[in-house]
């Protein structure tokens, strides 16, 4: 079997981040997230951002802009397209494709100065935080285990739970190919396999974290993800 540089593999994995991280700025700065632009046109104009900053043409998920009531939704559904309004809050998910390497990030963004939606946002990075403090500090750690954290973590903070996992593997695209169909390639109930193993090619596991988090009168949601088990 061909030795595997897990260095490398660390180092291009958190490379693509690192350019998903510039590309979010950018969304900002440039007021892509704006009142009166649809979902879908801005989610056009994010992969044609995408294209000039890096060359990216491929995207292993489908690019995730969702706001208002839109963001009770998961990466499973499909809402109907909707127009950002004034007092807005927005997330988005995103899995660019930097030379084959599969980044996946997702950040909240909102439109006014709504206190409850200000709050959300500012609990995600909280919570991601505490989940990732609780995975470090459990070295046998399973996803089922690690969901089910982040569910009470959530729900402490004031909020619920939004989503159907809690994160998922990563890597090489496409990451489908480390077993995606099956239930332990993510963090989710029912996973029970260690999270810290090597896949049938000997190949470290590399995990995402993702929160949702909703308001519990369900009225908005806000999204949260990034690299779980890698840092610069």
């Amino acid at each position: 079997m061909e030795k595997i540089d897990e260095h490398a593999r660390a180092a291009h994995l958190l490379d693509a981040q690192g350019k998903a991280a510039e590309l979010f700025v950018a969304i900002e700065e440039r007021g892509l997230i704006r009142p009166g632009a649809g979902e879908r046109q801005v989610s056009g104009e994010i992969r044609d951002l995408a294209a000039d900053m890096f060359g990216v043409s491929r995207h292993w998920h489908k690019r995730i802009v969702h706001g208002g009531e839109n963001t009770l939704a998961t990466a499973r559904d499909n809402p109907p397209d909707r127009l950002i309004a004034d007092d807005d809050i927005v997330f988005i998910d995103l899995g660019p494709i930097f030379e084959e390497w599969e980044a996946d990030f997702g950040r909240t963004f909102v439109l006014g100065d709504d206190p409850r939606k200000l709050a959300l946002r500012n609990d995600l990075p909280k919570v991601w935080e505490a989940s990732r403090v609780y995975f470090e500090a459990n070295s046998d750690i399973t996803g089922a285990q690690l969901f089910d954290h982040v569910v009470e973590l959530s729900r402490a903070a004031g909020w619920e739970f939004g989503g159907a996992i809690a994160g998922h593997l990563v890597g090489e695209f496409p990451h489908e190919k480390i077993a995606g169909h099956e239930i332990d390639s993510y963090v989710a109930p029912g996973s029970d396999l260690p999270m810290r193993r090597v896949d049938s090619q000997g190949r470290q596991c590399h995990w995402i974290l993702e929160i949702h988090l909703i308001d519990p009168g369900r009225q908005f949601g806000g999204f949260h993800e990034e690299l779980l088990d890698l840092r610069r």
